[in-house]
């Protein structure tokens, strides 16, 4: 979807990495201080995806996926501006990442929200149905 107020790119070269870099670091909660060189080298080794004001050409959300394209995706880093939130700017981004990813045919698509299981669940996503099979490896938080 995109309409007269907003236009959807998934071409990296369109993403505003310095306004990407300012959402995520200082206003997501799980990417807060994110140092700009690693989420530049995020942008670079993933597919991103962004809405733009149609009349401004400025940004108002992003996301990234992390594919091998064939079988698996991690949709990470969705970040709508909270100037336009509301306007179905995230719902917008969603149809058009989606519609993407499901021409892929892919077998599994995860992701992890803290708060936006609504939205997500409009697109097909659910809790896993046997989570006692998942694990993660996570980095030790160094000491401050």
């Amino acid at each position: 979807m995109t309409n007269a107020s907003y236009r959807f790119s998934a071409r990296t070269g369109d993403m505003d990495r310095e306004q990407i870099h300012a959402w995520l670091s200082r206003e997501a909660y799980w990417a807060t201080g994110r140092p700009r060189a690693l989420q530049d080298a995020a942008i670079d080794a993933s597919t991103n995806f962004g809405m733009f004001d149609s009349a401004s050409g400025r940004q108002v959300a992003y996301a990234r996926v992390v594919t091998d394209s064939v079988t698996f995706a991690w949709l990470c880093d969705v970040f709508v501006d909270p100037k336009v939130r509301g306007h179905g700017v995230g719902v917008a981004l969603m149809e058009n990442v989606c519609a993407l990813l499901d021409d892929l045919n892919l077998k599994r698509v995860v992701l992890s929200t803290g708060d936006a299981h609504g939205l997500y669940e409009k697109f097909g996503f659910e809790p896993l149905a046997q989570p006692e099979k998942w694990m993660a490896r996570t980095a030790a938080t160094p000491e401050t």
